[in-house]
């Protein structure tokens, strides 16, 4: 668990270095550029890390499930080096990951100015400057994300049905306690994970506006990171 653990941490630390210092230095010297270079860098750590966070919250759920419903079997299932592969799995997947959506991104021209409505470079304020067919490439990318988060989510939620018919079954007080303990913090970050995230991206159109859209994403991007370690 503590393995894991680090792993969001560095995905946290990460995620929040990526775009935060970028707009205090900006706010600080009242200016609001950011070069064409940085932008495409920036969009693909920030990507990166996301992605990162996200399936280390997979893997941890199956950590969870593992200790909890086949505790006997967790040194066999979940030993270090299982551990190592599954932590590498998850950088080498959102590496390709954001490697995949900042190249698809920055491949097209962008004809519509270059003033973003963001305090950070995003794929769909990026999308609003390009007048490229092109850009169906780059929706359809997104589509495919969109199918492997949900698969993600359709597992967690799976192995908490599991877990908690496992703890439900505890016959001892303090054993049940001790289960919900471990997997209460764990939940409570994939909520906050997954609910900023899915209504930043899917929120209906008629609601939105500049600042809706400023709050929102500072509540996806900074917000869980800020509250994992006080959560943990």
């Amino acid at each position: 668990m503590f393995f894991f653990l680090l792993n969001l941490a560095l995905a946290d630390l990460g995620s929040i270095c990526t775009t935060v210092p970028k707009a205090m230095h900006n706010s600080l010297w009242d200016t609001s550029t950011i070069s064409y270079i940085g932008c495409a860098a920036q969009l693909f750590f920030l990507m990166f890390f996301i992605g990162a966070e996200f399936y280390l919250l997979t893997i941890m759920c199956y950590d969870r499930y593992v200790s909890i419903c086949k505790p006997l079997h967790y040194g066999t299932l979940l030993g270090s080096k299982a551990c190592a592969h599954m932590a590498a799995a998850a950088w080498a997947s959102a590496f390709l990951y954001a490697l995949m959506h900042t190249a698809n991104t920055f491949f097209l021209p962008l004809c519509h100015g270059n003033v973003l409505g963001q305090f950070f470079c995003e794929i769909p304020h990026i999308l609003k400057l390009s007048c490229s067919k092109s850009q169906l490439r780059e929706v359809g990318l997104v589509a495919v994300s969109a199918c492997l988060v949900f698969g993600c989510f359709v597992f967690i939620v799976f192995s908490y049905v599991q877990i908690f018919r496992a703890v439900l079954r505890i016959p001892s007080e303090q054993g049940r306690h001790k289960a919900f303990s471990t997997c209460l913090p764990h939940l409570a970050v994939v909520t906050l994970f997954i609910s900023t995230g899915f209504f930043a991206y899917l929120k209906p159109p008629s609601i939105s506006s500049p600042s809706l859209d400023l709050a929102v994403t500072v509540l996806y991007s900074v917000v869980p990171p800020v509250l994992n370690p006080l959560i943990y």
